[in-house]
């Protein structure tokens, strides 16, 4: 075991757990952290996406000791003010989403997106969103949630 101080949503949290034990595990069931999502363990379905320094990462597949230097960004850190992030807020106003099983990881993907090019095309978000997985088959909702944030004042600048 070691022990290391990881900055999760803003704040230095202690943890100690073996060095090659994946974020995603850290996360879940020592921090508690339970909106990033466990779907195939390989980094194929993207469930399991959080931002290491705004970029999106495959938490099952980054190991805690990577990430300690990090800033982390789950799914939950991307509240303000007990209100959610326009990337939310548009995932929830579009219907983007049935089981939510993949929810937390699209988010993150779309705000990764937003804050690199905020205006994207359908395309660019259909191309930078392609290594996520709805197996709801929502994607057209996926897409005009997207289209709908970038068009918020406040979108990616902030969360």
């Amino acid at each position: 075991m070691s022990d290391f101080v990881l900055k999760v949503n803003g704040a230095h949290l202690h943890v100690s757990a073996p060095a090659e034990e994946s974020l995603l595990s850290v996360l879940r069931d020592r921090l508690n952290l339970t909106g990033t999502k466990y779907g195939c363990g390989e980094g194929q379905c993207a469930a399991c996406t959080v931002l290491l320094d705004g970029e999106p990462a495959r938490s099952c597949l980054t190991p805690v000791s990577a990430a300690a230097k990090a800033n982390i960004t789950t799914v939950e850190g991307l509240e303000q003010d007990a209100k959610l992030s326009p990337v939310q807020q548009a995932f929830v106003d579009e219907g983007a989403f049935q089981c939510g099983y993949c929810t937390s990881g699209m988010v993150l993907c779309a705000t990764a997106l937003l804050r690199e090019t905020p205006h994207p095309t359908q395309e660019q978000i259909v191309t930078y969103m392609d290594g996520n997985l709805c197996r709801c088959g929502t994607y057209p909702r996926i897409v005009a949630a997207v289209q709908r944030a970038s068009q918020s004042p406040a979108k990616a600048g902030g969360q």
